[in-house]
């Protein structure tokens, strides 16, 4: 008796639903359900064999075919940009056709694209590098001295040396000896020395002063005077110095200012704009401060790389050539100081601390490279002349195995 009364239940529900609704549930693949409770038993779920299957059969016919033997050839078309602003051009030494006495004359800047973006723009004109000369006897690295030992204390025999022997393309007379706490050098003396430079030597040159901006300001004012006419780079004009006194002195002269600030951009357009008051831009290069391998170079490259990609993007005022004082990696200790054997004798140490970090810093653009070493030199030339000339590229199978290794 219970069970008959548990289907006539059961046929009493099913009667509710209308015949029309029954048809429609036919003709669907599937159902859903809202805010319905089911209260079931034992639930079986049922796979249908040919469901499973299916996928099994659309998959294996492509797991057949004939593995793929080359890659697909695809033209590549680099994404060349273009950009609203441009460095500006400077020109540096004055041949006796531009009133000056220099052998040649060297023009940098003129960027339009980013450093190296060759497949934007050719770089209209290569870096240049100036090797260091000194007009004092100072310490210097082993690696360093024994090839300027001869020369020391002669800055015009030295920079001769330089040019002649180890290729470069300008000199750096850095007059350390007007410092107040060294010799304390007199703008007058001084002046005598940038003299006999000039005479040793036709490349341009860069005047260095000591640091002192009080004693530099007065150096620079004669210096100016007695190389008036040959486009010499003044290094440098700061932000604590006398930027009018210091600026009027490199324009009267016909020279070029070197504005050198510390790692910050906006330092960098403050001295810029007060510069823009006594010097067309045609005239001033910058200086953002170079941070040697292991000792900051990650941030060094940082900044230069932001200026010119500013400089490209319109920002007028940092739209000036880039100068790298690279010796700084010199100061870095692990590239003159004598330790463990892993870290390899320091007479090659040392010119690779100085090689890296021009490399590094010749991908962020720099257009001026103070060096030393010849070794450094003659290292970054190389780079620089397979990078703005073109060389022959290798096969693939020579440069995949360009490292070797056994074990």
């Amino acid at each position: 008796m219970g069970e008959g009364r548990e289907e006539d239940r059961e046929k009493k529900a099913l009667l509710k639903f209308s015949p029309e609704l029954f048809e429609i549930l036919s003709k669907l693949q599937e159902v859903e359900l809202e805010d319905v409770d089911l209260d079931v038993g034992d639930l079986e779920i049922w796979l249908q064999p040919s469901t499973v299957a299916a996928p099994k059969a659309s998959v294996a016919p492509m797991l057949r075919k004939a593995k793929p033997t080359n890659l697909i050839d695809v033209d590549f078309l680099p994404p060349v940009e273009t950009y609203a602003g441009r460095v500006s051009e400077v020109r540096l030494g004055a041949t006796k056709s531009d009133g000056g006495t220099r052998g040649k004359s060297v023009t940098i800047g003129g960027e339009r694209s980013p450093a190296y973006y060759l497949f934007e723009n050719q770089t209209p004109h290569p870096p240049v590098i100036t090797l260091d000369v000194f007009d004092m006897r100072i310490p210097l690295a082993k690696a360093v001295k024994m090839h300027v030992e001869e020369v020391i204390d002669d800055p015009a025999a030295w920079a001769k040396l330089a040019v002649d022997k180890f290729g470069a393309d300008m000199i750096t007379l850095h007059l350390v000896s007007t410092d107040p706490l060294l010799k304390d050098t007199q703008p007058k003396e001084a002046a005598l020395t940038v003299e006999n430079v000039l005479q040793a030597v036709d490349v341009p040159i860069v005047i260095g002063g000591c640091g002192d901006p009080q004693k530099d300001l007065k150096v620079f004012e004669k210096a100016s005077e007695v190389a008036a006419g040959e486009r010499a780079l003044i290094s440098s004009i700061t932000l604590d110095m006398d930027i009018e006194r210091s600026a009027k002195a490199v324009n009267k002269n016909g020279h070029v200012a070197l504005a050198f600030t510390s790692m910050d951009l906006n330092h960098a357009r403050e001295l810029n704009r007060k510069l823009y008051e006594f010097l067309p831009r045609e005239q001033i290069i910058m200086d953002t401060t170079t941070a040697a391998l292991g000792y900051g170079l990650d941030y060094a490259f940082t900044v230069m790389e932001r200026a010119r990609l500013s400089a490209l993007l319109g920002d007028t005022e940092l739209q000036h050539p880039l100068s790298s004082g690279t010796t700084n990696a010199w100061a870095a200790r692990e590239a003159w100081l004598k330790m463990a054997p892993e870290w390899g004798p320091r007479e090659l140490r040392g010119p690779i601390w100085e090689t890296v970090t021009a490399l590094t810093l010749l991908l962020a653009g720099v257009d001026v490279f103070m060096m030393m070493h010849p070794a450094a030199v003659k290292t970054l030339k190389e780079v620089i002349n397979k990078l703005t000339t073109g060389v022959t590229r290798g096969t693939p199978e020579a440069i995949t195995n360009w490292v070797t290794m056994k074990i």
